[in-house]
């Protein structure tokens, strides 16, 4: 502050000693412009805005000037004595805290939310134990108004799990099954009926056909249950749309051995958004990179991408690895040599360490 003072004093004195050398004709045409500029400004700010060295130069110079001419000033008496107020205000004034409780550190406000966020039953005193037992001291009301603030619902109204959760909780007992279709070089369309394995996502090709009728896709059901055998207890849901290839007789099949079938809701896609998941990768690594001629070539081709698919390709849901083949447990040598193998003509590329 002293420095800025310092400052605008030698700028001060600068100017004047560049006023020095001009005419008294130009100092009184620069001094009748000057008092023009200031009329303007006075119709245009009622309260002009000062800093302190602002106040302390005008004050100064203010001194220098003869009484009658200090009444023209927009600086009145009464103005210097509040500036002089301020300052013995300032000088003798001693910083306070602020009145009732001390803020939440912001640490502390993330650890309840997460607490909340992490465990749906709990309410905002058990929540409170928990931070005691961390030894964070605050008041049970202070959890209960950093849940208010953040909109967080108290425990009875958000202790059902969503969607999210359920499926992660339920994904070991549930299979989700669906159409893509294929259009073949001549013009004719291949209907694939598939099943996924929610938990490990190991992918089922159940069968091909140009004619997917009722009774073809009961037969690949029993297939299918006859392929899972020792694993069909532990399937407790399969998830399919409301295609009428899905009959009755195919809900009787998986019926029979205790396995509940979920239709999802009229054209909502993402309510089996595992499959279509899928869909959307064999289109996107495969079928949108190849031509199909015919049902025997999408049948070698199928097969050997679902093989890729579940022995070798990584799955993020899987910490990247394979569904069939899990990530390896040692360190790599320093002399790195993969092999690679090609797949599907070189369309796909696998690769593993030598040994």
């Amino acid at each position: 502050m002293a420095l800025t003072l310092v400052y605008l004093i030698c700028r001060q004195l600068l100017g004047w000693i560049a006023l020095l050398s001009r005419s008294a004709k130009t100092r009184n045409a620069e001094i009748l412009l000057l008092r023009h500029e200031n009329a303007v400004l006075r119709r245009q700010v009622k309260r002009p805005r000062h800093t302190w060295a602002d106040r302390a130069l005008i004050t100064a110079l203010a001194q220098l000037l003869p009484k009658a001419r200090r009444a023209r000033l927009f600086i009145t008496p009464t103005t210097l004595l509040r500036w002089h107020r301020a300052l013995i205000k300032r000088h003798w004034s001693h910083p306070r805290r602020q009145p009732g409780r001390p803020n939440t550190r912001a640490e502390v406000r993330r650890l309840v939310l997460d607490m909340a966020r992490d465990n749906p039953t709990w309410g905002y005193r058990r929540i409170h134990g928990e931070l005691a037992q961390l030894g964070h001291k605050i008041a049970a009301s202070i959890v209960w108004r950093i849940l208010e603030q953040a909109h967080t619902d108290p425990a009875p109204q958000r202790s059902g799990p969503t969607w999210r959760q359920f499926l992660a909780a339920q994904a070991e007992t549930i299979l989700a099954t669906d159409f893509c279709h294929v259009d073949t070089l001549l013009f004719t369309r291949l209907h694939v009926l598939f099943v996924i394995e929610l938990h490990t996502r190991r992918v089922h090709l159940l069968g091909i056909t140009t004619r997917p009728t009722g009774r073809w896709v009961t037969q690949q059901a029993r297939n299918l249950l006859m392929d899972l055998d020792d694993r069909i207890p532990t399937v407790k849901f399969l998830i399919r749309d409301r295609d009428s290839k899905f009959t009755q007789t195919f809900d009787a099949v998986f019926a029979g051995e205790d396995i509940q079938v979920l239709r999802t809701p009229p054209q909502a896609p993402r309510a089996n958004a595992f499959a279509e998941r899928w869909i959307g990768t064999l289109r996107r690594e495969l079928l949108g990179r190849m031509l199909i001629i015919n049902q025997r070539q999408l049948q070698a081709a199928l097969t050997e991408y679902v093989d890729h698919y579940n022995t070798h390709r990584p799955h993020r849901s899987l910490g990247q690895a394979a569904p069939l083949k899990p990530l390896p447990t040692t360190t790599p040598a320093d002399n790195i040599h993969t092999l690679r193998r090609d797949r599907l003509g070189g369309l796909i590329h696998e690769y593993s360490q030598a040994a």
